[in-house]
């Protein structure tokens, strides 16, 4: 990785020698003679590094420190001085930086300290990578389902990620993930190690999303006592999300539709285009279409966003993965509320599969955690909330549905319709096609229960609750 250090040094000699011992080795640097041109290139570019002099010909070393750190507090700060005295030392310690220096010094003392600096920058910004890593893993244990249409999306999903400044416009009622599926896209994408920055377009007023997205000036409005970086600039490199785009004010979506364009933007009060590298993913649970035709959405912005669009299932068409989200649900609050809930009953079961949801995912969600607290081993009907129970919003009394089936037990099932059989019971559904899939993927636990879109653990349980038969 090769780092970015500023020298803000107003000895000429002091200065150029530093500089060309680092470019010798490999980093990158600019210079600055004064406090005042130090500040404003730490605005303009991404600077890992300062060597900071405390003694300047405009401005104190300690201000310069106290204003880096207000621009970006992740840039490593070694102070230099020819006039040690501990108090000094002290003070550039407690406003932010690393180390302190004094001056004569060995130029291998200081690449010393330069070195150990830049680890802890690099540290710092390893362990943000792996929190963000470690909740894309936690979102991508979320992505279940077997149902073709679901099916279809991750398929969609995986080949437009690799096209990583395509804008993604996505569509899908209230509560159907579509913060998963966008958090899944920048995952799947080359951006997966830069950020990820989201913002709902619903939950803020016109100002403040605007001051928001594209940030601000100081003294741009009354408020504004110094520059706020907007959340564009802090996706650079990577990804941003904006939620519910179809509530976005219309005098603001011009401004947007501009960085689609230019990948480029001037924060609130400023003069200066700032360029950056983003990938813009939209979401909404509105119709576009319709409200371009009333004046509230623009076409072009719109023409803009839906270079690619993904429509995500409601639940009702996703029957197939109601059981199996359930279940990595009840595994989810067992963890939480400390309790050993192994799944439902055959009654509790069957009246999940026949409501309408809604609210979909989240609606289930919710109903799962209710259920999970109130049941003792197993989920019943009775632990399961009125609407579901007295059928509020309950389709037509299913007691067989399409399930997305493999190997010969699809074809069974086909002969048996075909024929006009009897129909078979959904828990002899689950039971023949978990049998089936076991045997396919030659009884191999993780395996099947990949391809079932559940756990091990609540795979085992299935097997013992119908005594499925396994090899010796």
């Amino acid at each position: 990785m090769s780092y970015t250090i500023l020298i803000v040094e107003d000895d000429n000699v002091m200065r150029e020698t530093i500089s060309d011992v680092l470019a010798k080795r490999g980093y990158k640097t600019f210079l600055s003679q004064n406090g005042k041109d130090a500040v404003e290139l730490i605005q303009k570019e991404k600077i890992d590094l300062v060597l900071l002099d405390l003694r300047l010909p405009d401005i104190d070393g300690i201000t310069v420190l106290k204003k880096i750190r207000k621009i970006d507090e992740g840039i490593q700060v070694i102070v230099m001085t020819a006039f040690p005295d501990v108090k000094s030392a002290i003070l550039a310690i407690k406003s932010g930086a690393y180390d302190y220096i004094n001056k004569p010094f060995e130029l291998e003392e200081l690449m010393f300290n330069i070195e150990k600096a830049l680890e802890i920058h690099s540290l710092k910004t390893e362990v943000q990578r792996l929190k963000y890593q470690q909740k894309a893993i936690d979102d991508e244990k979320k992505m279940i389902g077997i149902s073709p249409k679901f099916i279809q999306l991750k398929n969609m999903l995986s080949k437009v990620a690799k096209a990583p400044k395509t804008p993604v416009l996505i569509y899908g009622e209230t509560g159907t993930g579509k913060e998963l599926i966008a958090n899944e896209l920048h995952r799947l994408s080359d951006r997966k190690d830069k950020p990820l920055v989201k913002l709902n377009c619903s939950a803020i007023p016109e100002q403040l999303l605007e001051s928001e997205l594209f940030g601000y000036e100081k003294g741009a409005f009354t408020d504004a006592k110094q520059r706020k970086k907007g959340l564009l600039e802090l996706a650079d490199g990577g990804t941003i999300f904006l939620d519910e785009i179809g509530d976005m004010s219309i005098n603001l979506q011009p401004k947007l539709l501009r960085v689609l364009e230019t990948q480029s933007f001037k924060r609130i009060g400023g003069l200066t285009d700032i360029y950056v590298d983003i990938r813009i993913i939209a979401a909404t649970h509105l119709n576009l279409k319709s409200m371009i035709k009333d004046g509230r959405f623009r076409d072009d912005l719109y023409y803009r966003l839906k270079v690619v669009t993904l429509d995500i299932p409601p639940l009702r068409e996703r029957v197939e993965d109601i059981i199996s989200l359930s279940e990595s649900f009840i595994e989810e609050n067992n963890r939480s509320f400390g309790k050993e809930i192994k799944g439902f009953t055959d009654e509790a079961e069957k009246m999940l599969l026949s409501y309408h949801w809604p609210g979909n995912i989240r609606e289930l969600k919710n109903i799962i955690e209710r259920a999970s607290i109130l049941a003792v081993d197993w989920i019943t009907p009775e632990n399961l909330p009125l609407e579901l129970t007295s059928g509020g919003e309950i389709e037509t009394d299913k007691t067989s549905l399409p399930v997305r089936q493999t190997g010969n037990f699809k074809s069974q099932i086909s002969n048996s319709k075909s024929h006009n059989e009897e129909l078979l019971s959904l828990s002899e559904i689950e039971k023949r096609h978990i049998q089936s899939v076991l045997s396919d993927s030659r009884y191999n636990i993780t395996k099947a229960s990949n391809i079932l879109g559940i756990s091990r653990l609540t795979l085992r349980e299935k097997i013992k609750k119908y005594k499925l038969s396994m090899p010796a």
